[in-house]
């Protein structure tokens, strides 16, 4: 039974996650609607309840998790960015992992891949894995997968720069390239799931992303087994070929993705054990963490890894915004240690004024960044408009320099809570320093359509993910051509540098095991963020990941495990995937 204690602390969290809402996750995600929290009846563990008629599992031998399913599960397409959680990762599997923690790189479906010369790059594919229904997984697989870049539908641009991926024998492919985009392929070989020929050769056309693909065949160490409108359901998959190969053994039978709901009914079920994983912002979890009824992978501030940056993006075609002086007053102007301590309660850190993950630490030119870089300084973005040339009127805000007056807007998607009272820490930094600002209310399907057609002035954005590279965070920020329409995903502001941009693409075309070189790119890039300032970064959104130790313990922590603790698209790949083997069963 729950302790009066555990009970205790739910009632006294109540008050804290009243009124809150799930928010951004590994990608910025909408929310549920808030609803005051009730107290749980004291169970040990309590398990999600099904749907009617729905297969229920073991508790001791089902892992619960939740946080990255929003909406019912409805395509197991691994080519869909959309796919059910564990699609990539958990029933298809990449050629490498990247471990972002430790930098290095592990053999996974491919046993070697390495460049034999600078524009051919050797795969070895792993012996003795067999895709689930038994068919043997051979070089073919690996170089259909390939050519299926080919096809537009499927999104891949690695044919701007492969020119040929030929099986040379059963266990090797040969690719080719004309003009190596290196960070690009290293990216490729670790985020992208390889698939098997015999089932997808018939489907490889325009059409291919429309078959759904339930109960499909992969290598990884889990199957689909069921899905429903609130949850995913995996089954282990018991000739997986890493616990013969690598002595790695998924730990769970089961996995139950429960679909994102309510924050305050995850976090009850998460103090009562019945989620044990959730990969969701949760208001109080700070709380929580230092009294000891939930674990994070930081046993103190900041709680969680960080995932990505979020930035205030700045419309950088329009007065004033279009003048870089403006925004550095802007990035000087916004009281970021509030939002940290205030709105998060510090479970989340400052960014580097690079914008640089934690991750990317070695990249970044630190001497150039103390010169160059900002920090909280009203009284700093005030000398800077006034040297610019900009003057208050007689309401005390700063104008334009033709005399006519500023008033900036800054959107968030409703219903994002943290974002809504950082947003709200933003508009009052801007008023206390003479930039006169307002929130614009507008949920996320307006948002999406303002932003892609420069219809805004400042938004909130953390799309750039941590990664291999810091090439993914420059492609971000200097992206050119622009892009136009539904499709864009870089560069919103519409920063135009030719020199920034041509240093991106160098940037790109360098192996990524000439440290030194990218370090002289990324300087040379850093300079040019921190003078022109085309995005302004704020805070390192957390890589959210909340565990209950009442069924499962062993988890991914600072002190032990250094793994990857998220469920999110890509996070399998980075190493979350050992997390499965590394857990153990709470004895009795």
């Amino acid at each position: 039974m729950a302790s009066t204690k555990r009970l205790a602390a739910l009632l006294a969290i109540a008050s804290i996650v009243v009124g809150a809402c799930g928010t951004s996750g590994q990608t910025a995600s909408p929310a549920g609607e808030s609803v005051a929290p009730t107290t749980p009846a004291a169970s040990a563990e309590v398990t999600p309840a099904p749907s009617a008629g729905a297969e229920t599992y073991p508790r001791n031998e089902t892992l619960y998790t939740t946080g990255k399913q929003w909406g019912p599960p409805s395509t197991w397409n691994p080519l869909d960015p959309n796919a059910a959680m564990g699609t990539v990762g958990l029933q298809y599997e990449s050629l490498l992992l990247y471990d972002p923690l430790a930098d290095t790189w592990d053999p996974w479906l491919a046993e070697s891949a390495t460049w034999t010369d600078p524009t051919t790059y050797t795969i070895k594919t792993r012996s003795g894995v067999t895709w689930s229904d038994g068919t043997p997984f051979t070089a073919d697989d690996v170089a259909f997968t390939i050519g299926l870049g080919k096809i537009k539908a499927v999104g891949w641009n690695i044919w701007d720069y492969v020119t040929e991926a030929t099986a040379t024998d059963a266990s090797t492919v040969v690719v080719k390239f004309s003009d190596p985009a290196y960070q690009e392929w290293a990216l490729w070989t670790y985020d992208k799931p390889i698939l098997p020929r015999h089932i997808w050769e018939s489907k490889a056309n325009e059409d291919i992303l429309t078959d759904t693909n339930a109960n499909g065949v992969g290598t990884g160490p889990y199957k689909y087994k069921t899905a429903a409108e609130d949850r995913m359901v995996y089954e282990r998959n018991e000739t997986w070929w890493a616990k013969a190969a690598l002595g790695l053994e998924a730990k769970p039978r089961y996995i139950v993705d429960i679909v994102n709901g309510a924050n305050n009914v995850a976090l009850g079920l998460l103090m009562q054990g019945g989620i044990d994983l959730s990969n969701n912002f949760l208001p109080g979890i700070a709380t929580l963490v230092d009294n000891g009824y939930v674990s994070t992978y930081f046993p103190e501030a900041p709680y969680m890894l960080s995932g990505n940056t979020a930035w205030l993006v700045t419309n950088d075609k329009k007065p004033p915004l279009d003048d870089p002086q403006f925004r550095l007053a802007i990035a000087h102007a916004v009281n970021v240690p509030d939002i940290v301590n205030k709105v998060y309660g510090n479970i989340v850190k400052a960014a580097d004024p690079t914008g640089l993950l934690p991750t990317w630490e070695k990249y970044v030119d630190t001497a150039q960044r103390d010169a160059l870089g900002f920090k909280y300084d009203p009284a700093k973005a005030a000398s800077l408009l006034d040297a610019a040339g900009y003057k208050k009127g007689g309401d005390g805000f700063y104008t334009n320099k033709d005399g006519s007056p500023i008033k900036l807007t800054i959107m968030v998607p409703t219903g994002w809570s943290d974002w809504e009272a950082a947003r709200d820490v933003i508009v009052a930094s801007l008023i206390a320093a003479g930039i006169n600002a307002e929130a614009r209310i507008v949920d996320y399907n307006g948002l999406v359509d303002a932003r892609n057609n420069f219809d805004f002035d400042l938004v909130v954005n953390n799309e750039v993910q941590i990664s291999n590279t810091p090439w993914t965070y420059y492609d971000y920020m200097f992206r050119l051509p622009l892009m136009e329409g539904a499709g864009k995903n870089r560069n919103y502001g519409g920063y135009e540098n030719p020199e920034a941009w041509a240093l991106v693409q160098q940037l790109d075309k360098t192996p990524v095991d000439d440290v030194a070189a990218m370090q002289a790119i990324t300087s040379k890039l850093q300079k040019i963020s921190l003078t022109e300032m085309p995005v302004i970064p704020l805070w390192y959104n957390g890589m959210w990941s909340q565990v209950s130790n009442v069924v499962w313990t062993n988890w991914p922590s600072d002190g032990a495990n250094r793994i990857l603790p998220a469920t999110w698209n890509g996070y399998w790949q980075m190493g979350a995937v050992k997390m499965l083997t590394q857990l153990q069963l709470v004895q009795p």
